[in-house]
């Protein structure tokens, strides 16, 4: 049943997650009670899951949808208002976590959030809206990378430092501008969108054959956390129940993913600071942990395992107790290469009380994942918005103090070891079901939200229906849009030679991102 909450959201329609709900219910605010609303719930405690753009049937109008978390309560608050093309007066700021979300509406429609504090382009793409342009500039202008402003601080001392986006090592590109008085770090500012393929647009009209792998490749590394995401959406919007055994067999691979990435990353900061012990072992465990996942499905990042309604791969006895060996190894091999790190000082010095982010202010910016439970917030969506296997397989919840690097790394330790028992208790004792169940055609005229813990964070997908049961609207928001704020906050005041590891220790996708 949906119900409006108790709380400061009662103009807002309450949701969970995966839970349908009918377009005609969804309340259409007035602006001033929408973004009141906004602030009021945030002042509460809620975040501010995505803020999003939709064409309204009125040229001069356009429709901005807002989704809240309240974790505390497990449910998601939904409503929309309609603002004139011509502006509309900015969220940001007495709202942080909206500073990303405005600028994206901005770029996408030609809507511009009027008293915005550092309005720019995203993904440097050129307006849904042909023939306009928030920043007064050709759609050629708009498109290149670098014709935007970057924020400067003047005096003697201070010089500019620009990095990227093309880098040293193989890696995504981004281009980092850092404002510096000598070595120490006055300000970064981020310019993304090199990796921008138009995923959102694609989805338009779907579903259809190239809607999954679509989802899948949002940020290669998550293929199983947005999988997940997608087939919970498509499954939620036909009212189709997946088999307890399709759920397990997604939640480990869900974990093994989490366990792949977070090993990978506690190694590859070991080279950051040059402890080639950690950061050898680690790659090697990495490659365990992959073929544990080409082991299930054939693909060392999951690619084919998710399927609507279900699972593509069985995992039978001989299998599992296969996998229950690997595991032992690689728990006992991953626990002697990173304790290493906790015991040596050369490291510790490096990770200790660098690039700290306080509470505060991950607060503040909306951070989600592993970053921001290592600055002491206690939010999980495996616990809080459980979904599939999490509704009956809890994992506890490993946060950190500090907000440093050393914190950052630490909780990823954590989740490894929470994540390696979770997918031992799941291989032993795998319910019955069939792999796939069958999925109908989408419910028409409909809103859905679905939330997935994935290894960086929270992935959170949102679609709208037409009258067709098609998609009008998809809209998804990966851990890195909520995050990428936080590395440049995290250097803030800090030696330029601090970047590298602050950057590693976020861990974040420019293809996520850019979408």
């Amino acid at each position: 049943m949906t119900q409006t909450t108790p709380s400061s959201t009662m103009s807002f329609v309450e949701i969970i997650n995966g839970q349908p709900l009918e377009r005609s219910a969804l309340p259409d605010l007035p602006l001033p009670q929408f973004q009141n609303t906004i602030l009021d719930a945030v002042q509460d405690g809620h975040r501010v899951a995505a803020l999003f753009g939709s064409p309204h049937q009125d040229p001069a109008k356009l429709n901005v949808y807002a989704v809240l978390a309240d974790d505390r309560r497990g449910r998601f608050q939904a409503a929309y208002t309609s603002v004139s093309v011509d502006g509309f007066p900015s969220l940001t700021p007495r709202c942080p976590q909206a500073h990303l979300f405005e600028r994206e509406i901005a770029e996408q429609y030609g809507v511009k959030p009027l008293g915005h504090p550092w309005l720019k382009p995203v993904r440097f793409h050129r307006s849904y809206r042909a023939g306009t342009d928030a920043w007064n500039r050709t759609a050629t202008d708009v498109v290149q990378a670098g014709v935007m402003e970057f924020y400067q601080i003047t005096g003697g001392q201070v010089h500019e430092v620009a990095v990227g986006p093309i880098h040293a090592g193989i890696i995504e590109p981004g281009h980092f501008r850092f404002q510096c008085d000598g070595e120490t770090i006055l300000h970064l500012e981020i310019s993304l969108g090199y990796q921008h393929r138009g995923v959102e647009r694609a989805m338009q009209g779907g579903p259809n054959k190239r809607s999954l792998h679509y989802a899948e490749t949002l940020a290669g590394d998550t293929t199983i956390g947005h999988g997940c995401a997608y087939a919970h959406m498509l499954e939620s919007l036909s009212h189709c129940r997946i088999s307890p055994r399709a759920a397990a067999i997604r939640g480990i691979a869900l974990e093994l993913e989490r366990l792949a990435n977070h090993v990978g990353d506690l190694g590859a900061l070991s080279g950051d600071v040059g402890f080639l012990p950690t950061a050898s072992f680690c790659g090697r465990i990495r490659g365990d942990f992959l073929n544990m996942t080409a082991a299930l499905c054939g693909s060392r990042f999951g690619r084919g395992l998710v399927r609507i309604g279900g699972v593509g791969f069985d995992v039978e006895t001989t299998l599992a107790a296969d996998l229950l060996k690997r595991l032992d190894v690689a728990e006992q091999e991953s626990r002697g290469a990173i304790t290493l790190l906790w015991e040596t000082s050369s490291v510790m010095a490096r990770f200790e009380g660098i690039g700290t982010v306080p509470k505060d202010t991950a607060l503040e910016l909306g951070m989600v994942g592993p970053a921001a439970r290592a600055c002491g917030l206690d939010m999980d969506s495996r616990r809080d918005h459980p979904s599939g296997i999490y509704r009956f397989s809890h994992v506890p919840v490993s946060t950190w103090r500090g907000g440093d690097v050393f914190a950052r790394a630490y909780v990823r330790w954590l989740e490894i070891q929470r994540s390696i028992q979770f997918v031992r208790d799941q291989l032993k004792s795998l319910p019955s079901g069939e792999l796939r169940s069958a999925v109908a055609a989408l419910q028409p005229n409909a809103l859905a939200v679905t939330m997935q813990e994935a290894w960086r964070g929270e992935v959170c997908h949102i679609a709208l229906t037409d009258a067709q049961g098609r998609f009008e609207r998809y809209k998804i928001v990966d851990p890195s849009f909520h995050n990428w704020m936080g590395v440049a906050m995290a250097v803030r005041g800090k030696q330029i030679s601090d970047f590298p590891l602050c950057n590693k220790s976020f861990s974040l996708s420019y293809c996520g991102h850019d979408l």
